[in-house]
């Protein structure tokens, strides 16, 4: 059953890059959610257009997604409140507010770092945490093969 969430861990060099970027991706992750799991129904100004509730699963997603990341635990599980959470801010926010993809001046808003960390929750969707994970532990078939 878990070889349709988990169809194989991948090792050797590619097991250490994705924990590479796991690791990167996750503490910026729990930086950018620290400030919004102190408040996370209201972490939005008034006057935004997203729920209390929605605040809050993007602190979670944000802040609890960043610390399963590092771990490699329930990676596809976190890499998705994640990818929600920045296609949201990408297509909701960024982009019809007519945000660059890149700014053309420094200090402009874009919508490059949301996408990348799009992109990367969906890698980390498809391919998995790799072997360097507690999901490998965890889920790893017992014969040690790669599923």
């Amino acid at each position: 059953m878990w070889q349709v969430i988990y169809p194989g861990f991948v090792g050797g060099r590619t097991a250490v890059g994705l924990l590479l970027v796991r690791v990167v991706m996750g503490l910026a992750f729990i930086l950018h959610g620290w400030p919004k799991i102190q408040q996370p129904m209201s972490w939005m100004p008034p006057e935004a257009p997203i729920p209390g509730i929605l605040q809050a699963c993007a602190a979670v997603a944000e802040f609890g997604g960043g610390i399963a990341l590092i771990l490699g635990l329930l990676t596809p599980l976190a890499a998705l409140g994640l990818a929600i959470t920045m296609a949201v801010a990408t297509f909701m926010v960024h982009i019809p507010a007519g945000h660059a993809f890149v700014p053309s001046k420094p200090g402009e808003p874009s919508f490059e770092l949301a996408a990348i960390y799009l992109v990367l929750s969906l890698l980390f969707i498809l391919v998995g945490p790799g072997s360097l994970s507690v999901d490998a532990l965890i889920f790893k078939p017992k014969g040690g093969g790669n599923a």
